[in-house]
């Protein structure tokens, strides 16, 4: 009887035993095996198409090396990329399984988008002769107190003398001449009020004077310089060049903590600036500022929304004549020009 007794219990604690293995759950997995593949488009695009497998995952996070990511639980993606031209990333595939078990994997993927083609938004090609285009171009008139602000020595007027279209370009033309109190005379003309732009590639195409003493200048200031001043209201040079230094071309930008003698520019030194038609360009983006010549960049300012370069600037292009940075002029000094084969905005 005793040994029945032991063997019941015996078969009991077994049956127990066996049934308590027999309910516990098995450990949940980490991700195996993990997989990807891709195939990137070859229509400039920019799109990609992920596909990526793995034993025991239930989702897939895809860090698309671009400060973007995004979860899909097939582990089937499709996704654009925005940047222009050529560019690698470095991917990161993370799997999970459903204990919230992780597996990577990271790999490159090189990827195209054709650029934009650009849109001509504004333009003047200087075709008509007479005076520059009143739709188009404005004057500043007169010395600007001190020479505006540079205790330059020309007077700026609206005759057709120190402005002119002829044979297909602008001609502004400083001249030794007594007027109104100055020793000089010269033009400056300006978009102010007719056209401003936010963004885009400007292009001036133009072959500068070459006399001591001048100092010819293409660029652009901020819209609200009439209400915020400047340099708050933002400049952007996009050539100056003075007579004594010929060919060293300047690329400057002038804003609060970086203006006059302290601005944030560069310089590049060119071939035949004054015998021969140079294009002096500028793009502009909320990220990047660029200038350049002849397709050449040789200063670069990354743009920044503490920046005043976000809002409408217009255009100018003028002859200083001496002051802070034109410096002394040539005694023989007769007269020179400017000429502009033509002004062209893209967006």
């Amino acid at each position: 009887m005793k040994f029945l007794k032991n063997t019941i219990a015996t078969g009991l604690l077994f049956l127990m035993i066996t049934s308590c293995k027999k309910g516990e759950s098995k450990p949940a997995e980490a991700p195996s095996n993990l997989a990807i593949t891709t195939h990137v488009s070859t229509d400039g695009s920019g799109t990609v198409n992920f596909t990526a497998t793995a034993d025991n995952a239930v989702s897939y996070l895809f860090d698309f090396g671009n400060g973007e990511a995004k979860t899909a639980t097939t582990g089937n993606l499709t996704y654009t990329y925005t940047a222009e031209g050529y560019t690698s990333y470095t991917v990161t595939v993370t799997a999970t399984g459903s204990g919230g078990q992780t597996t990577k994997k990271s790999f490159t993927v090189s990827v195209y988008i054709k650029p934009a083609v650009p849109t001509l938004l504004w333009s003047d090609e200087f075709n008509t002769d007479g005076p520059p285009d009143p739709a188009k171009w404005g004057y500043d008139i007169g010395t600007g107190g001190n020479g505006w602000g540079n205790n330059e020595l020309e007077y700026y007027t609206n005759r057709p003398e120190n402005s002119i279209v002829q044979n297909g370009v602008l001609k502004i033309k400083a001249i030794k001449e007594s007027y109104s109190g100055s020793g000089y005379t010269s033009a400056r003309i300006l978009s102010q009020n007719k056209f401003a732009f936010t963004y885009g590639t400007v292009e001036f195409r133009a072959k500068l004077p070459a006399g001591v003493g001048t100092w010819p200048a293409l660029w652009t200031l901020g819209s609200n310089v009439s209400t915020v001043g400047w340099p708050a209201c933002g400049e952007m040079d996009v050539m100056e060049m003075i007579g004594r230094d010929l060919n060293k071309i300047f690329g400057t930008l002038h804003y609060p903590g970086r203006s006059g003698g302290n601005a944030d520019g560069s310089t590049t030194v060119i071939s035949n600036a004054s015998t021969q038609f140079h294009t002096y360009s500028m793009e502009w983006t909320p990220s990047i500022i660029k200038i350049s010549v002849d397709s050449m960049v040789y200063h670069t300012v990354v743009n920044t929304t503490s920046l005043p370069f976000n809002h409408d600037f217009f255009l100018i292009m003028n002859i200083a004549i001496g002051g802070n940075f034109g410096g002394d002029v040539d005694p023989a000094f007769v007269s020179d020009s400017m000429e502009v084969d033509y002004v062209r905005v893209y967006k």
